[in-house]
């Protein structure tokens, strides 16, 4: 079920998923980790804040300042005994104080650095609550006796040294250290799994394609998450389905064409003995229209699903073709960028496919311009021609099998409506397409994209 939002807010949230939100099933997975992971972290770490880190601290505290209060008592009503009262406090409370009255206590101000909030913050709240008549200052220093304290009152300067582990439990940093330790290995155990199963999932797209591009990955075994693995099997049953479909309607083609060419034949035989004229021309010219059409729609249904990829030099295919129409009374331009040329496809294909567009150029125009070009992700094939063109209207008929365009194309001049569909054919199962659009030279454009 999805939930209707208004359309801005719709508008919006559609403009941060396309901007914000990775594009792969595998970083998608990961934000979704990461984000879970932190609000757990944060969640956590502000719970221990709020409440076993605050209760000890405060408790920590509130017990070194009634102890503070309570040598200072001691110490107010039997000055005399400073040294004995010093001892039993360093000795059962850890806690060095010395004494010093209002002509004593400016000489031992500020020797040490100020203090750190994050572990000093519950003492400080602990000393004006129990001492609101004083002026009382903390710092932190070095050594085993690292906090001080100064409490400033009427009747002198009371300074206590003493350990911070008094006032503040390192049990905070375990407690972090751990919760990001066992972040951290979640995350990278959930990174390792999840290449596995987008690795199994990325294999597949990449067999699916090449499969359509008619390079038949036999290697390609399903594996991964049961989801992964049911898709895959699917698919090689399909291939499998589409394969044994081609092979059977190619071998019914090839019985349909011997059959048909026997007749054929005997056609011709019969016409030898037929006087000459122009009922003998006719019938001739009507046996090889029949031929051309078998031999045409034999070659567009069987396709060449059963040649092998292979790596094809698409500069020296070109060069080859077009070398066939040197002697015709055409001008040629070819032009190239000299960059990746090589393909993964049918060469048979390929070079029956640009032979049928280039041979369509020179067969109706007098200037032919062939380009091509390529960068890393795909290939151009640009074929112009000054020809008549082909209507707007007309263009997605023209790749229509048996499809003439009688204005320019007939019996005499033309084949039987095929050649592009061939070519369109064989363009679209190795990934690629081919526009018709209006040439600069007056005639036609076939653009053919292939990908890289």
């Amino acid at each position: 079920m999805r939930i209707k939002f208004p359309e801005k807010v719709d508008n919006v949230l559609r403009y941060l998923k396309l901007k914000f939100l990775p594009k792969t099933l595998f970083f998608r997975t990961m934000l979704l980790i990461f984000i879970t992971l932190i609000v757990v972290q944060v969640v956590s770490i502000i719970a221990f804040f709020d409440g076993s880190w605050g209760r000890v601290g405060k408790r920590l505290s509130t017990n070194l300042t009634s102890d503070m209060a309570f040598v200072m008592e001691l110490t107010d009503k039997t000055p005399n005994k400073l040294k004995d009262i010093q001892a039993l406090a360093l000795k059962n409370f850890d806690l060095a104080y010395s004494y010093y009255n209002n002509k004593q206590k400016h000489t031992v101000m500020n020797k040490a650095s100020r203090n750190n909030r994050l572990i000093t913050g519950f003492l400080e709240d602990s000393l004006r609550q129990e001492f609101p008549d004083a002026i009382t200052s903390i710092y932190m220093g070095k050594g085993e006796k690292d906090l001080m304290v100064l409490i400033d009152r009427p009747n002198g300067l009371y300074q206590f040294q003493t350990s911070s582990k008094n006032i503040f439990s390192s049990s905070i940093f375990g407690f972090v250290l751990w919760m990001i330790g066992t972040s951290a290995l979640l995350f990278l155990v959930a990174v390792l799994f999840l290449r596995i199963q987008v690795r199994s999932i990325a294999e597949l797209a990449q067999v699916a394609e090449d499969f359509g591009k008619g390079i038949d990955n036999k290697d390609f075994k399903p594996y991964g998450s049961s989801e992964v693995r049911k898709a895959a099997i699917a698919f090689i049953k399909m291939k499998e389905r589409i394969n044994r479909q081609i092979s059977e309607r190619t071998q019914m083609l090839a019985g349909v064409s011997h059959d048909l060419r026997t007749p054929l034949t005997r056609m011709k035989l019969l016409s030898t003995m037929m006087p000459d004229g122009q009922d003998k021309k006719d019938f001739l010219s009507d046996i090889d229209e029949m031929e051309k059409m078998l031999d045409g729609y034999l070659a567009f249904v069987s396709g060449e699903g059963s040649e092998k990829a292979t790596f094809v030099d698409m500069n020296e295919m070109i060069l080859s073709i077009i070398n066939k129409f040197r002697n015709t009374q055409a001008m040629i331009r070819y032009s190239t960028n000299d960059q990746v040329s090589a393909i993964q496809g049918r060469e048979q294909a390929l070079k029956r496919a640009l032979t049928n567009i280039i041979s369509n150029a020179f067969r109706y125009g007098k200037t032919i311009a062939v380009k091509l070009e390529s960068n890393n992700n795909k290939l151009e094939i640009t074929i112009d021609d000054d020809g008549p063109g082909i209507p707007v209207d007309k263009r997605e008929d023209v790749f229509k099998a048996f499809y003439r365009l009688e204005e320019s194309r007939n019996k005499e001049t033309g084949g039987v409506g095929l050649g592009l569909s061939i070519a369109k054919d064989v363009i679209t199962s190795h990934g690629g397409r081919i526009e018709l659009l209006d040439s600069p030279l007056g005639g036609l454009r076939v653009l053919v994209s292939i990908p890289l």
